[in-house]
């Protein structure tokens, strides 16, 4: 782990080193103040040297004092300077390995544990890194410091501390390995909560329509109650730090006192040299209760720089694994599975099984077929998204598995069956599809997406702000833009995933003239809950439980295929005649 942690102050090693330097250089100061304090004792007072000597040691200790903050004042510059490049650069690199998580590690980790590691762990780990470069060379060098100073006043007296150091460590280094272990814990226990309040708000329409408040408090005041349990139990393992090593300490002052006492009486110690003795046990006191809650915090760090390190470590996914083959797009069969079967890790069966079938250029392709058939599964593997367990998906005759993911995608504009829209104008979510768009672009795609009354409504046009999420449109308007967004890539492949489910009949059947007439060599997929949404493609796959159990046209399979009767008549009960025309 330390190994991995310096990969992350490359760049910051001046910083790194300055910091507990000028700490250290602080601390030393310090450690001549006991001395001064006794010097004024034994001389100035006792010794007969006179007020002169004792304004002459308080300026001493007045100048060790303001050197001890300039150089604490420093090493907090160079500490935070460290501290926050390095989380800048953790942020980063983890920010980084998110965007190339694959579909299913996406789907094992899930947004809310993502959003938490890029917050909350990440923050927690610059305070830790912060203290630690301030405090964890700082106190003890003071500990064993003060030991050495009290054996130069006192070699008699000083072997107390040699007794009581040894263990104030094992009591130190002993709740820190237990407390590592709850903090985990109760990390775990956070992301739970994370995630419960992701959802909620994104759902809180339907948690109020469907009337279930009251259930959703009772999930997550459960939920709240096991994070803070174990954050209770985190923190009382922590806080007997304080207590233990106080207890240590003073009981070793109690002795000290008394035996120096005693040999004060006897004149074999002067009162400063007592005096200096019990600073000298008080700074002890002090550094190991910082050391205590440097401990506590460093727990915590190591335990959410392990949570990162661990999605930062995981291995590269073979569905975004950049392979040296470009997409040769010359051939005329533009997608071909054979043989095609998935299954979703963690899965117990498989979502696709032995999915044949060829899709030329300029072909419209429709995939119907009930709910959990797989038709969503099948368009995911077209970009890569997921690999095929069994099998080989293939565009132009290239076996998509020896292409690179990006070089896919460049050659596919999709729509997903939940929209997603992204804050900014309606014009730079269009412009995801083609950076480089021109406005007179931006619009002929909006036009063709059936999204021209939505710029009519808006006194800003295209440039109307869309809200994080799309929340200024409705469901329909977010499915037109998201369809704009792919028709001005005007990629070789299209595939809409039933995109156009807010959207009423006759939006519909325009919206799939338009992209007929713009089509070209385009080869499209149309994934539809609707028979009209499909009935003009060329081919029509009917999936059912993840296989293909009839493809052709739609006059084909209403002879043909028992399945797609079903599904056109539970739409169209009273036959053709009600259907647009084409």
């Amino acid at each position: 782990m330390i190994k991995k942690l310096g990969t992350y102050l490359k760049g910051y090693g001046r910083e790194s080193v300055l910091g507990p330097l000028f700490k250290l250089l602080e601390a030393l100061f310090e450690l001549f103040v006991p001395l001064v304090v006794a010097k004024m004792i034994d001389q100035g007072i006792r010794g007969g040297e006179g007020e002169a000597y004792v304004w002459k040691m308080g300026g001493l200790l007045l100048l060790l004092g303001v050197v001890g903050l300039v150089f604490s004042i420093t090493a907090q510059y160079f500490a935070a300077r460290a501290s926050v490049g390095f989380a800048s650069r953790l942020r980063e690199t983890l920010y980084d390995r998110v965007t190339r998580l694959s579909a299913s590690q996406l789907d094992r980790i899930g947004s809310s544990r993502l959003t938490q590691r890029l917050t909350g762990d990440v923050d927690q780990v610059q305070n830790g890194l912060n203290l630690a470069l301030r405090l964890m060379l700082r106190s003890p060098f003071v500990v064993f410091g003060s030991m050495i100073m009290a054996f130069t006043v006192d070699g008699k007296s000083a072997w107390i501390f040699a007794v009581m150091i040894p263990a104030l460590s094992i009591v130190v280094f002993g709740v820190m390995a237990w407390s590592l272990k709850l903090f985990k814990r109760s990390q775990a226990n956070m992301d739970r909560v994370m995630n419960l309040v992701r959802e909620n708000l994104t759902g809180v329409r339907v948690i109020r329509a469907f009337g279930r408040d009251g259930s959703e408090n009772a999930r997550f005041t459960d939920a709240s109650d096991k994070l803070n349990a174990s954050q209770r139990t985190a923190g009382r393992v922590s806080a007997l730090t304080n207590p233990l090593t106080s207890v240590i300490v003073n009981l070793a002052l109690i002795v000290l006192i008394h035996t120096g006492a005693l040999r004060v009486d006897t004149g074999t110690l002067s009162q400063g040299q007592l005096v200096a003795l019990v600073n000298y046990m008080s700074q002890i006191l002090v550094e190991l209760i910082k050391l205590a809650n440097l401990i506590v915090s460093i727990s915590k760090a190591l335990a959410c720089f392990d949570r990162v390190q661990t999605v930062i470590d995981l291995p590269e996914d073979a569905t975004e694994r950049a392979a040296g083959a470009a997409l040769d797009r010359a051939a005329d069969v533009a997608v071909r599975f054979d043989h095609v079967e998935l299954v979703y890790p963690g899965a117990g069966a498989p979502s696709l099984e032995d999915v044949s079938f060829v899709a030329h250029r300029g072909e419209t392709i429709g995939i119907v077929g009930p709910t959990g058939s797989g038709k969503s599964s099948l368009v995911n593997l077209i970009p890569r998204f997921y690999d095929a367990t069994r099998g080989s998906v293939e565009l132009y005759g290239q076996d998509v598995k020896r292409l690179s993911p990006e070089d896919i995608r460049r050659s596919v504009g999709m729509v997903p069956q939940k929209t997603v829209l992204f804050s900014g104008s309606i014009a730079d979510n269009v412009r995801w599809g083609k950076t480089d768009a021109s406005d007179a672009d931006v619009l002929n795609a909006i036009d063709g997406a059936q999204g021209t009354d939505i710029l009519s409504k808006k006194n800003e046009g295209m440039n109307a702000p869309v809200g994080q999420g799309g929340r200024a449109l409705s469901g329909g308007q977010r499915q037109r833009v998201a369809i704009a967004r792919a028709l001005v890539r005007n990629a070789d492949i299209l595939i809409l995933d039933d995109s156009a489910s807010a959207l009423d009949f006759a939006t519909d059947a325009r919206l799939r003239a338009a992209i007929r007439a713009r089509q070209g060599s385009q080869t499209v997929f149309i994934v539809s809950q609707r028979a009209s949404g499909v009935r003009y493609a060329d081919r029509i796959l009917v999936m059912d439980e993840g296989r293909v159990s009839a493809q052709g046209t739609h006059e084909e399979l209403m002879q043909s295929s028992a399945l797609y009767r079903e599904i056109y008549f539970s739409q169209f009960p009273e036959g053709d005649h009600v259907c647009e025309s084409r």
